[in-house]
């Protein structure tokens, strides 16, 4: 037996107990002495103890240890002198006995650590090593408890999960298929599926009533923002149901995904829209309601007033930037970046601040007076907020104004805890 318990298993209640670990080197300390290393496993970290008094020749053996180095640990779990409260296995360390070098290591490019100094491209070139980290580690904990919740919601709701083919006939659909060459049939090729949409049909028609699978899709198109050659999609399928038996299925598994995995329960509806709502206030059919900023039209306000670009534009809109007041420089720099192509230049954009004293006096060189006033109650502004408008075709306004704000990476961080208890309504 290569261990008897896990690195991130032993407490304080374990005091006394004779146990073998099994690991990687985290790091090791050479405090002349006394020699600790960190041993870290999937489950956690536990520190190994070496005493030069009690055992000179297994110290001077724990002093080269490199990082990454493959050990096996027997000793005793003792309380530690100076716990480390970060670490669940803080209170106690192993003040070994006897160890073995199950594999030496060469020092990683990077180093194993959340805050890695790697930059992407060795990171990927070296993935096995990457995939060492605590972060990475937890997204793999998350999606697994996700898709086990899934399947138990789904289940619970009477669905049957069926796997469906991947090597396929060749279907219609919204993108380019990937093919794969058939040796037995010469000339002849499988396509992979976009998505199962024809056997989830099928099995419909079959009576299979309620079909789920968490299922493997390949799309040969352009890489963007929110696709790839080949993703993960929950599929699922159902018969004898109305809009509203699939909309309330759907957000009964995200309260429950919410609750299992988060511990956030909600018992408030989903907010809804529209397909023309959120065309509308939004310009796309995907919109994050994080961003805020509706849009508004200033078709009546925009257009006739002697400026070309509104006058000729099938829509004018707006939108209000919360809490950007005195952003002027940088909101000149957004409007440049949406003049950047040809198309983009046919249209006119304005940035224009709010100045309830001084209404006549604006950024933008178009609204003048009365008008200004009036975009001031549109927006519901305060003075001194800028907001950004737009005159084009339908459909452009959201692309273009789209590129005006930075990467949502940047501007927009992933919700933690109180986000999501914000989102849920709590």
């Amino acid at each position: 037996m290569y261990r008897t318990h896990t690195c991130g298993e032993l407490r304080l209640a374990d005091s006394g107990k004779t146990v073998t670990l099994a690991g990687w080197v985290q790091r090791a300390r050479d405090l002349g002495g006394m020699t600790f290393v960190d041993l870290r496993d999937r489950f956690g970290i536990t520190q190994l103890s070496f005493n030069a008094e009690r055992d000179m020749g297994l110290c001077e053996q724990a002093r080269q240890l490199g990082r990454e180095f493959v050990v096996q640990a027997t000793g005793t779990v003792r309380e530690r002198e100076s716990k480390n409260t970060n670490l669940s296995t803080g209170e106690v360390e192993l003040i070994v006995t006897g160890m073995k070098v199950l594999n030496s290591a060469k020092t990683p490019p990077f180093t194993i650590e959340e805050e890695t100094d790697g930059g992407d491209e060795l990171r990927m070139k070296y993935r096995y090593l990457d995939l060492r980290r605590a972060n990475i580690r937890r997204n793999f904990e998350l999606r697994h408890r996700m898709a086990i919740e899934v399947r138990n919601y789904l289940s619970a709701q009477q669905f049957l999960e069926v796997e469906t083919p991947v090597l396929i006939k060749s279907t219609p659909e919204g993108a380019r298929d990937f093919v794969v060459p058939s040796r037995m049939n010469q000339g002849e090729f499988y396509a992979l599926p976009q998505s199962p949409q024809t056997f989830k049909q099928l099995l419909m028609v079959a009576g299979f009533d309620r079909y789920f699978q968490l299922v493997k899709c390949f799309r040969d198109e352009d890489l963007r923002q929110d696709r790839q050659p080949e993703f993960t999609q929950i599929d699922l399928e159902m018969a004898f149901v109305e809009q509203e038996n699939v909309l309330g299925l759907v957000e009964g598994l995200a309260k429950h995904l919410f609750k299992a995995v988060h511990g956030l329960e909600s018992n408030e509806p989903f907010p809804r829209m529209t397909y023309a709502e959120a065309m509308r206030d939004y310009g796309c059919d995907k919109p994050d309601l994080r961003f805020g900023m509706k849009f508004h039209e200033l078709g009546d306000l925009g257009q006739g007033k002697g400026f070309k670009v509104f006058d000729d534009a099938e829509l004018v809109v707006g939108i209000k930037a919360e809490g950007c007041a005195g952003m002027e420089p940088q909101a000149d720099r957004c409007a440049h970046r949406i003049r950047e192509t040809p198309a983009d230049r046919r249209h006119g954009h304005r940035v224009h601040e709010v100045d309830r004293r001084r209404p006549e006096e604006h950024r933008g060189q178009i609204l003048h007076g009365r008008p200004a006033r009036w975009l001031g109650r549109t927006f519901r502004h305060e003075a001194g907020r800028p907001a950004l408008h737009h005159g084009g075709p339908p459909g452009e306004d959201a692309e273009a104004i789209e590129r005006t704000a930075p990467p949502p990476r940047r501007s927009v961080e992933a919700p933690g805890p109180e986000g999501l208890q914000a989102a849920l309504g709590r």
